[in-house]
């Protein structure tokens, strides 16, 4: 089981994707994602397995919950600086978003 206090380890923001195209050389389809993670952090690269449920365009500009204190890892030729999050469901995997806009690295709390 893990501790309250491992969860306390997690630094989850908010982000911004300003940049969305298809992972060609990902060994399972994904897309290479910028996300805006607010002043403080900056824009962060992410490679995300999402391309069952959006496609690129449909990503610009939404809001996304994010993990941004894992180390970076790289994937083929491209190092995943974020780990965007989302929910495994029947259709494929679906984003954790905010219900309403709120700044980018807002903290989740």
């Amino acid at each position: 089981m893990a501790e309250f206090a491992d969860f306390l380890k997690l630094d989850i923001r908010v982000g911004t994707i300003v940049y969305a195209i298809p992972f060609e050389k990902a060994r399972k389809p994904a897309y290479k994602l910028k996300v805006d993670m607010g002043e403080e952090l900056g824009i962060k690269k992410s490679s995300a397995q999402i391309t069952e449920v959006y496609q690129p365009d449909d990503l610009i500009g939404k809001q996304v919950m994010a993990v941004v204190n894992f180390p970076p890892r790289q994937i083929a030729d491209y190092m995943s600086e974020i780990l965007v999050l989302g929910t495994y469901s029947e259709q494929g995997v679906v984003l954790i978003t905010p219900d309403k806009s709120v700044d980018n690295g807002d903290k989740l709390g």
